[in-house]
C-alpha cells in the first residue's frame, strides 16, 4: 500500500482536479475571471476587455452558455460581470437567471465587451480581463488552470501577483505519478479515503438522465437510447448503454444546459468520459460499490496523470485522455490486474493519438462517443491478452514511455495543427 503521506497528496490532487462545473469550462473560466474583476471593482463595469490565449478562444467560440440559449464568449463575459460569483469557481454562473441574460444582452449591444487574442505567450490557458467603471479599472488574470488566479490589480495597486511562479501548469503541489502508482493507489487505498469519487457518478449520471428527457445539441445520446434504427444496428446492451449515457451528458453540457457535471483536469467532457462508461459497466454487470469506487478512482487518476504531462489545453482532443482512463476502469471491473490495465492504455494510445481538438461544441458528443467506444474495445483486447506491440507506431514496451510519447505529440508536435485549426475556425464562412 502507498504510504499515508503520499496517499494524502494524491487525494488532494484528485480533489483539485475533479470538481463540479456548469457549462464548458473555457467560457466559464472567462466568466469567472470577469466576475473576480467585477467584484474587485465594486460595481458593474461599463467596459470589459478580455485578452485570451488561442486555445481559450478555440474552445469558447461554438459552445452553448448555460441558461442563455446563446453561444460564445460575449454573453459568458457579460453574465460574469452581472451575475457571476467567483466563490463558486467553475459554477460561477449558477445563480444567473432570465433577467440577468437580458441585462447581458444590453451590455453586449452597448459595445461594452471586447475580445482579443493574447499574442506572444507560451501559456495555452491564459485569460486576462480588464474591467473599467466609475471606480476605476481592475485587471484579473487566470493562467495555468481554469480557476488559478495569478494576478489582480486595482487602479495601479497590485493585490496579487504569482505570475513568475506559474511557468508550468500544476507545478505547485504536483504529485509524481506513474501508471503503477496510479493503479496501486486506486486498488489499495482505504475505501473511506476515496469514497468521495462517487459524487462524480451522481452528478454525471444525473446529467445524462436529464438529457434523455430534453432536447440538447445533436441529441446523440437520446438517439442511441431510443432510436429503432439504433436497436437494429447495435442492439440493447452494455456497450450501447455506455455510448448513450456518455454522449447524452455531453449533449446537454455542450448545448449550455444549466446542469452541473463533475469535471476532470478542467474539462467537463473529460469528467463525463472518465466517469459514465465505468459507472454503466459496473451497474449493468452488478459490480459492488467498492469495485465501482476503485474503478472510478483509477479512471480519474489515470486521466489526471496524463494531463499532468499534456497540459490543461492542447491540440489533442481531451476524449483521448479521459477515455484512456475509463478503459482502465472498465478493465479493472472485468477482473484485470496491472498488466491488463497497462495493455488497455497501450491499445488506446495506438488508436486515438492525433485526434484534433477543434473547439468545444455540440458535436463533441461524437468525439466523446468515439473515445469511449475505443475504451471498451481496448479493455476487451487487454483482457484477451492482446496488446499493441512496441514495433508498432509510437508504442513502447514501457507504458509510461508510451504516455510520454502521446503527450509530447499533443503538447508540442501538434502546435502547428492547433494554429491552423484556429485559423480555419476564425475565417470560415457560416450561413
Amino acid at each position: 500500500m502507498i504510504p499515508k503521506s503520499e496517499r494524502e497528496q494524491i487525494i488532494a490532487l484528485i480533489h483539485r482536479e475533479v470538481v463540479p462545473a456548469i457549462g464548458c469550462t473555457e467560457p466559464v473560466a472567462v466568466a469567472l475571471c470577469t466576475a473576480k474583476a467585477t467584484e474587485t471593482l465594486g460595481t458593474c463595469p461599463t467596459e470589459i476587455d478580455a485578452c485570451l490565449s488561442a486555445n481559450i478562444l478555440k474552445n469558447a467560440m461554438g459552445v452553448g452558455i448555460p441558461g442563455t440559449d446563446m453561444i460564445g464568449l460575449p454573453i459568458a463575459i457579460a453574465l460574469g460581470a452581472i451575475a457571476g460569483k467567483s466563490a463558486y469557481g467553475l459554477e460561477v454562473l449558477k445563480d444567473s437567471g432570465p433577467e440577468d441574460v437580458e441585462k447581458g444582452k444590453e451590455l453586449i449591444a452597448s459595445n461594452a465587451v471586447h475580445i482579443s487574442l493574447k499574442e506572444n505567450i507560451e501559456e495555452k490557458l491564459y485569460i486576462e480581463v480588464v474591467c473599467k467603471g466609475e471606480s476605476g479599472s481592475v485587471t484579473a488574470v487566470i493562467s495555468g488552470g481554469h480557476t488559478n488566479f495569478v494576478y489582480l490589480e486595482k487602479n495601479g495597486e497590485v493585490l496579487l501577483d504569482t505570475r513568475p511562479a506559474c511557468k508550468r501548469e500544476a507545478e505547485v503541489g504536483e504529485v509524481d505519478l506513474n501508471m503503477r502508482k496510479v493503479f496501486d493507489f486506486a486498488t489499495t487505498a482505504p475505501l473511506e479515503e476515496i469514497r468521495f469519487i462517487l459524487e462524480a457518478r451522481n452528478l454525471n449520471k444525473a446529467a445524462a438522465e436529464r438529457s434523455f428527457n430534453g432536447s440538447y445539441g445533436h441529441e446523440l445520446g437520446k438517439t442511441l437510447r431510443y432510436s429503432p434504427s439504433e436497436q437494429d444496428v447495435l442492439g440493447n446492451n452494455t456497450f450501447t448503454h455506455i455510448l448513450s449515457y456518455t454522449s447524452a451528458a455531453c449533449d446537454a453540457r455542450m448545448a449550455g444546459a444549466m446542469i452541473p457535471v463533475m469535471s476532470n483536469s478542467g474539462s467537463g467532457n473529460q469528467g463525463i468520459a472518465a466517469t459514465l462508461p465505468v459507472v454503466v459497466y459496473a451497474e449493468d454487470n452488478c459490480k459492488s460499490e467498492e469495485e465501482l469506487i476503485r474503478a472510478l478512482t483509477l479512471s480519474h487518476l489515470t486521466a489526471i496523470y496524463i494531463k499532468q504531462n499534456l497540459g490543461k489545453l492542447s491540440a489533442l482532443c481531451g476524449c483521448v485522455v479521459a477515455a484512456t482512463g475509463s478503459s482502465c476502469g472498465i478493465t479493472y471491473l472485468m477482473g484485470g490486474g496491472y498488466d491488463q490495465v497497462a495493455d488497455a492504455v497501450q491499445n488506446m494510445i495506438a488508436n486515438l493519438t492525433g485526434m484534433i481538438c477543434d473547439g468545444a461544441k455540440p458535436s463533441c458528443a461524437l468525439k466523446v462517443t468515439s473515445g469511449v467506444a475505443t475504451a471498451v474495445f481496448s479493455a476487451i483486447l487487454a483482457m484477451e491478452g492482446k496488446c499493441v506491440s512496441s514495433v508498432e507506431g509510437i508504442i513502447e514496451n514501457d507504458v509510461d514511455l508510451s504516455i510520454r510519447n502521446l503527450t509530447q505529440i499533443g503538447s508540442k508536435g501538434m502546435n502547428e495543427t492547433d494554429k491552423m485549426v484556429l485559423d480555419i475556425m476564425t475565417h470560415k464562412h457560416c450561413d
